[in-house]
């Protein structure tokens, strides 16, 4: 054996998307540690709550991440909503849901067209992000928004759809559904791809489990753990929810959840425009969370499970609003995963695990 060497990877890496530091202890080309340093971007958004009430903190609550906004918009609304006993109309329910799988829609394709960059496929790359755009073009006619959407309030959501944008959906959707396959088939079956990630990264079920992994991540090691498979608000009208799982727990597994999820959401979408209800999409909310009050609440993000927790003090301004975000719970498996793998897979592993250091350094 060689003699250990210590890397930095990172924060600024020509494959990164993401702003990570890793220190890489190396002998001969193998990884054998591999130690996130955490605290490269400092914001302190969840001190706002102090200057900011829980009306307006909802706009800096979707600011932690421009690709999960949506979903944070909706997790601490949700939040809020239980804090202060809060019931929403079940339309309101139906477009949260709706935008929110068109979020996991848009999220996927753009890491898909990440990966795709990484194994070195510019073309397929700019496919998956063609199709995303015509997802941001739904969340622009329909919210105004591209990235921050600003849709979601306490006590419901701010817009409607009509049925007409909703018959826009449902073709917009069938036609990206069409064209996906195709990307689909690339991501699955090419050589080159399985060649990079095929039992590169593998986390065993077990270890998985020991390090309370989430999302896509923990699914592709076969954990069954899926929020929306709770039923919660729109969720629970769908007829057979089930999350999509795979056994390998290696990159490869880690691909194919996250190509197999974007179909899932899409016929989410159309099970939920099928059954909306009519009725109102908010309800006035007046008053302030009680002294003491306390509530959580748990919400399947795009990167997995996100926790929410909220504390009242009487006032219209929080006594503290927390937020664990997938990445910051995925870090342990993402080293697990490095341990022991070749020095050139390290981005490929990084990669697959999806990180969002915006999401992560609140």
């Amino acid at each position: 054996m060689g003699k250990a060497t210590v890397i930095p990877f990172g924060p600024q890496h020509p494959v990164l998307p993401e702003p990570l530091h890793l220190d890489l202890v190396v002998e001969d080309e193998v990884v054998i540690e591999a130690i996130p340093q955490i605290g490269f971007v400092h914001r302190g958004l969840e001190r706002l709550v102090q200057t900011r009430d829980y009306h307006q903190f909802i706009y800096i609550a979707e600011r932690i991440c421009g690709i999960c906004a949506f979903g944070h918009s909706m997790g601490y609304a949700e939040t809020v909503e239980k804090l202060m006993g809060i019931e929403i109309p079940p339309r309101a329910e139906f477009l949260r849901a709706v935008w929110h799988e068109l979020s996991r829609v848009h999220s996927h394709l753009l890491w898909m067209g990440l990966a795709a960059d990484a194994f070195g496929f510019e073309s397929l790359f700019m496919h998956c992000w063609r199709l995303r755009e015509r997802i941001l073009d739904l969340f622009e006619a329909t919210t105004g928004g591209r990235v921050i959407f600003s849709v979601v309030k306490v006590g419901g959501v701010t817009r409607d759809i009509s049925p007409d944008m909703f018959e826009r959906f449902a073709t917009t959707l069938s036609g990206i559904k069409g064209e996906y396959n195709q990307i689909c088939k690339a991501f699955l079956t090419d050589a080159s791809v399985k060649n990079r990630t095929v039992d590169v990264g593998t986390i065993s079920q077990q270890a998985a489990l020991d390090q309370c992994m989430v999302g896509p991540f923990a699914r592709a090691s076969n954990v069954n753990n899926d929020i929306r498979a709770l039923g919660n608000g729109a969720y629970g009208a769908l007829s057979d929810f089930k999350p999509i799982l795979d056994s390998q727990g290696d990159c490869y597994a880690r691909v194919k959840v996250r190509a197999l999820e974007v179909l899932q959401s899409i016929d989410i979408i159309n099970e939920l425009i099928a059954q909306i209800p009519a009725g109102d999409i908010a309800v006035e909310v007046k008053g302030s969370p009680a002294l003491g009050a306390e509530a959580s609440n748990v919400l399947e993000q795009p990167r997995g499970e996100c926790y929410y927790y909220a504390r009242g003090n009487g006032t219209k301004n929080l006594e503290r609003m927390r937020m664990r975000t997938p990445t910051s719970q995925n870090l342990a498996g993402m080293t697990t995963a490095l341990a022991g793998c070749d020095l050139a897979d390290v981005n490929m592993i990084v990669l697959t695990i999806d990180p969002c250091i915006s999401c992560t350094e609140r």
